[in-house]
């Protein structure tokens, strides 16, 4: 489905990236761990297109989409759930999330039910202006904007930013049933270690721009991989 070749990525001299690779498979979550300015941030923008790579491939569904465009990207079905969440404050929570329609035809251009089983609060506040919400309901939003694009590959950048316990807990199941649905992949960018330990189906730390562990979800030594997620 995804996968990023040994890519580096500069914001003019100073490199970002160096030689990132990651898998990410339909069914599957990939987690991304590390501290605050590590590069975790830089990698979800050079897959969704929003930050061009200095070398290297990007590869999705076999097609090398590495100089392609952010918004063909998303046409191709790439989703994208940007840190600090980006909805649009002064449209409705409905607006919001007709803005994911763009890639779909006509016909298809409806919100499912499904996302209201997923996140039940966004259905008894479509009226509502989304810079009206919480914080938590916020990124519930942000979440179902970009499941509405009916997405292959959907990125998420530390969903639980700031979010408290109890929607933490809603958007681990909501991530957890969408992987289980088994129609799309997931990459994940997450600081907190458990919350990535009872998701992670892979996982790869990040430390300087460079990922310095790797593997499995099961195989995630917790000493280890803290090392790297405390300051």
């Amino acid at each position: 489905m995804l996968t990023v070749e040994s890519i580096n990525l500069h914001y003019g001299a100073a490199q970002a990236l160096r030689r990132v690779s990651l898998t990410a498979q339909v069914g599957k979550i990939t987690c991304v761990l590390g501290r605050n300015g590590v590069g975790k941030s830089s990698l979800l923008r050079a897959i969704v297109g929003h930050q061009p790579v200095s070398s290297g491939r990007i590869l999705f569904d076999g097609d090398d989409i590495t100089h392609m465009r952010a918004h063909e990207r998303a046409r191709r079905g790439i989703a994208y759930v940007p840190q600090g969440r980006e909805i649009f404050p002064l449209l409705t929570v409905e607006e919001n999330l007709k803005t994911g329609y763009a890639r779909l035809p006509r016909p298809r251009r409806t919100i499912g039910e499904e996302l209201f089983e997923l996140f039940p609060v966004l259905k008894s506040m479509l009226g509502r202006r989304g810079g009206d919400l919480s914080g938590g309901q916020q990124q519930q939003l942000a979440i179902a904007r970009a499941l509405v694009m009916e997405p292959k590959l959907i990125v998420l950048d530390e969903p639980t930013e700031g979010i408290q316990p109890s929607i933490i807990k809603d958007i681990g199941r909501a991530i957890a049933y969408l992987r289980d649905q088994g129609k799309m992949a997931i990459v994940l960018v997450e600081q907190y270690f458990e919350f990535a330990r009872a998701l992670a189906d892979g996982y790869a730390v990040m430390e300087r721009g460079e990922v310095v562990l790797a593997g499995a979800g099961s195989s995630m030594v917790e000493s280890d991989v803290r090392r790297y997620l405390t300051v």
